[in-house]
């Protein structure tokens, strides 16, 4: 039975990671290590807990002897590393956390996964490290320099690098995801969609920044998750890849398909200050994993926006939970500071 770590796993990405191992694949035991911040929700997992295959245990990347103990006593034998800070907004506030967590944090895992030869260390990075294209054209390839923009992303291209010196320098065997903007179930209603999504059902407004017409390559969480798994289990080490869901939108594309589905007005949009350094556009060039791993994105985004927005629709009373706590708070604040 392959033991796996799982950072992060009741976040957004790491929870639907963990739904997916268990569901589908028996011969896995799943430690899925979580802080707990206010983007991890244990409820995401709920009907796991008492999964003979799964164990969570609440702690902090950084802590080197909790990691160190969790290795030897369940005999790790790969990392997934999902823990990480990752609002851009947030970033732009109060970057230290952002440093703590995806730097410090992730050394703390590659110095733990570097003494006990670990098959495998695969760190879920960004398309953001690679900065922002013009809106004309072209795409981010495996090969494309990197260039981060923002406290976050400056931040995860750190701990990259720090991943590709292990393996250069120790012989760790890792592998590198960048994918492209995330959306579905479980996401934290501080991103776009969810955001979007409560607020239309609210009748409340709902902030566009600048003029709307910032790009990005939407992929279905589930999309990706099968993309880290064959990553995990048939990629080359050492090898980067870039997943994408081929799907190009602008945010304003976005928001009035949103409206659409729940049959609320455009009136409820509101241009609202830009957010500083805001890149302009991320395009995934998905062809490495494609051709040499065999993925490739199952669900369009018309299809998996409408997953989405149903979800939200069943799933009302997680939603509620959520914005009823201090993330109301902070979303008010940044709102209020960008009339």
């Amino acid at each position: 039975m392959k033991k796996i770590l799982v950072t992060g796993g009741a976040g957004f990405i790491g929870s639907n990671f963990v739904q997916m191992v268990l569901s589908e694949y028996h011969d896995c035991f799943l430690v899925n290590l979580d802080k707990l911040t206010y983007a991890g929700n244990l409820e995401n997992l709920s009907s796991f807990a008492d999964n003979p295959n799964y164990k969570f245990i609440k702690g902090d990347i950084c802590d080197s002897k909790l990691v160190c103990d969790i290795m030897d006593e369940y005999k790790i034998e790969a990392i997934v590393n999902f823990a990480a800070e990752s609002h851009v907004d947030r970033s732009i506030t109060g970057p230290k956390i952002f440093i703590d967590t995806n730097v410090n944090g992730t050394l703390t895992l590659l110095e733990a996964a570097r003494d006990r030869d670990i098959e495998r260390f695969v760190q879920i990075s960004t398309d953001e490290v690679y900065g922002s294209l013009e809106l004309s054209g072209g795409q981010f390839t495996e090969d494309t320099p990197i260039s981060p923009n923002s406290p976050y992303s400056a931040s995860k291209a750190a701990s990259d690098h720090l991943v590709k010196a292990f393996g250069h320098t120790w012989g760790l065997k890792y592998n590198i995801t960048r994918c492209s903007n995330n959306y579905g179930q479980y996401q934290f209603p501080e991103k776009m969609i969810p955001l979007m999504i409560n607020n239309a059902l609210n009748d409340k407004e709902l902030p566009v920044y600048g003029d709307g017409l910032y790009v990005r390559d939407w992929l279905y969480v589930y999309d990706h998750c099968t993309a880290i798994w064959k990553v995990l289990t048939d990629a080359e080490p050492g090898q980067i890849y870039n997943i994408g869901g081929c799907n190009e939108k602008s945010n304003l594309e976005v928001v009035d398909i949103i409206l659409k589905r729940l049959g609320k007005p455009k009136s409820l949009i509101k241009h609202v200050k830009d957010r500083p350094g805001h890149d302009r556009r991320y395009a995934i060039d998905a062809t490495k994993i494609i051709t040499e791993l065999g993925w490739k994105p199952s669900v369009t985004f018309e299809q998996g926006i409408i997953k989405t927005i149903d979800w939200y629709l069943e799933n009302t009373k997680w939603l509620e939970n959520i914005v009823s706590g201090d993330y109301q708070k902070y979303y008010q604040q940044m709102y209020d500071a960008r009339q």
